[in-house]
């Protein structure tokens, strides 16, 4: 994992050096909002398959100020989308994510900024585990949210990477769902099962204070072909600071016009504290990469 992780590190690094284009000065925003489609069909098909309609919205946008030393970056990214094998039962959810992050910074050198940066996480619909059991949800709206407060430093050589590093951060996980927050999921302290008081209540918001890294590359590969990555490492200083939690998400867009597109998203996910279990019931120490893959076709429209 460790070895991954340097070598996409070292590979954005390495093309983000020969990109020096100068930002502009003032207010600069962009984003794009999309719909992607996917169906299959069989009737009398001998070889056996499923029908299915796949639907997956989208919405992107960056909002930038830039004047002299003083700099403020704005990114919301939305996604949310489902699978229906049948329309007379409920739908498999495919993606679903609100990202949000705010960082303003002071120039201290030509390329290195001092910067406080905002970030929140969460989804908008409940989760399930479709292997295991479709009626019991596992995730659902602030079930969980991560908010991030830090302070560090910015490296930014160019507008297509930047390198943010905080060695001051605070992190809230919060899992508002009572079910939830009782079984300890997503790392808060589970209830505990010898406490038979009618008053005893799950803990339901978790604590962190560590370092926090974020690595940002955009950049168009070739015509018509844009690649996105966006690389997120944190440190716990208070339990265990050598298990780094890996967030890391990837999407490369391929436009067949302005408004066709075909997209190839990937989310990886690491994170110690989260547990998970064996179908005996067993926890699993260690806990589990996290990893998904969607493959999309539909309408993307710029906003400028």
């Amino acid at each position: 994992m460790k070895k991954v992780l340097l070598s996409a590190l070292a590979i954005m690094l390495c093309i983000a050096s020969f990109a020096q284009d100068e930002q502009p000065q003032g207010w600069t925003h962009k984003g794009n909002i999309g719909l992607n489609f996917g169906q299959s069909s069989y009737t009398n098909w001998a070889a056996g398959g499923q029908n299915s309609v796949n639907g997956q919205g989208l919405f992107n946008y960056e909002i930038h100020y830039l004047k002299n030393k003083f700099k403020w970056d704005n990114t919301l990214n939305l996604g949310l989308g489902y699978s229906y094998y049948s329309f007379k039962k409920k739908p498999i959810k495919t993606d679903d994510k609100i990202e949000f992050t705010s960082l303003a910074g002071i120039k201290a050198t030509e390329h290195l900024n001092y910067s406080a940066e905002l970030a929140f996480r969460s989804q908008f619909a409940k989760g399930y585990n479709y292997e295991l059991d479709s009626t019991t949800y596992i995730s659902k709206f602030l079930a969980p949210a991560y908010i991030s407060l830090g302070l560090g430093i910015e490296w930014v050589p160019n507008p297509h990477f930047s390198l943010y590093f905080s060695p001051i951060t605070g992190r809230i996980t919060i899992v508002n769902d009572e079910y939830l927050a009782s079984i300890g999921a997503f790392g808060v302290n589970a209830l505990d099962a010898n406490d038979t008081t009618q008053h005893a209540k799950s803990e339901k918001i978790r604590y962190e204070f560590g370092a926090r890294a974020v690595a940002k590359f955009q950049y168009p590969l070739a015509k018509n072909i844009d690649f996105n990555s966006k690389l997120e490492l944190f440190s716990n200083y208070l339990n265990h600071p050598e298990r780094i939690d890996v967030d890391w998400q990837n999407m490369l867009v391929l436009k067949v016009n302005d408004w066709l597109n075909a997209n190839l998203a990937t989310h990886l996910i690491y994170d110690y504290d989260i547990p998970f279990y064996t179908e005996t019931g067993d926890l699993i120490k260690g806990s589990k990469v996290q990893f998904k893959e969607v493959l999309a076709i539909g309408f993307m429209i710029n906003l400028k």
